[in-house]
């Protein structure tokens, strides 16, 4: 049985013969993606935050989804029309559940959810990478993950993307970085791999000293595969007149499925 962002008002805190329950089946997989309510216990499109699953995935921190943010004139005349954007304005958050569920149809590669304590550990290295019975991917194949669950709850963690398609891949980048004087400004990097090429990511912003080792985690919208090469890329936050100059001593890139 898998729950799309089941509902709050009425269900929460009530007994698991009303609510969706992880007894209601032999397996129960639950994905949370609007859990902050409208209105304190009146908001109808609010769902249920603790874990009630045998699997409980929290997708962006289950709370708010990157991409319902947006200008209402953008969302509803966005890619899906005027009725499908419409009614995306209303219950955006709410409806990512099942948009995420579809695309994992097609990716059954994609959406591993990390085992985490809270989604801001997850964003931390206590999470990463998938242990070594793997992650369980969250939608329609979370069930290849039946026969590994060791507890009672598992709430799992991970990032999407803004717009269809969803799904993206996590990786860990640490770059030293390498130059004679210190300056200010960022660093992206794009991964090149058996899979395809993924878009520059932002790694570091800020202050970029040499010698320093920078650790960053990017979810990025490909799945790479076997690395092969890795593009850096570094920019001034304004024109120096003395033209510094840097490079990337080392990059390490980590992938979260299999470490």
């Amino acid at each position: 049985l898998s729950g799309l962002d089941p509902a709050q008002p009425y269900f929460q805190g009530t007994p698991t013969e009303v609510r969706l329950d992880k007894s209601d089946a032999e397996f129960v997989d639950v994905i949370h993606t609007d859990s902050a309510p409208t209105i304190p216990y009146l908001g109808e499109y609010s769902a249920l935050l603790p874990a009630i699953g045998h699997l409980d995935f929290y997708p962006n921190g289950g709370k708010q989804m990157p991409g319902c943010g947006k200008n209402p004139v953008s969302q509803i005349v966005d890619l899906d029309g005027i009725w499908e954007g419409t009614r995306d304005f209303v219950a955006c958050n709410h409806l990512r559940s099942y948009k995420y569920y579809s695309d994992s149809i097609i990716y059954p590669d994609g959406f591993l959810g990390y085992s985490c304590a809270s989604y801001d550990a997850f964003k931390t290295e206590n999470c990463f990478p998938c242990p070594q019975e793997g992650c369980p991917n969250m939608g329609h194949f979370a069930d290849k993950f039946k026969g590994k669950i060791k507890n009672d709850f598992l709430k799992l963690y991970l990032n999407t993307g803004e717009a269809k398609d969803f799904a993206l891949w996590r990786y860990k980048v640490t770059v030293t970085l390498s130059g004679k004087s210190k300056v200010r400004g960022y660093v992206n990097i794009a991964l090149y791999g058996s899979g395809g090429n993924t878009r520059q990511h932002q790694i570091i912003k800020g202050t970029l000293q040499p010698d320093n080792t920078y650790t960053s985690f990017i979810d990025v919208e490909v799945n790479v595969g076997t690395v092969t090469k890795v593009k850096f890329l570094w920019n001034n936050n304004w024109l120096n007149p003395t033209f510094p100059k840097l490079g990337a001593a080392t990059i390490t890139v980590q992938s979260g499925e299999n470490g």
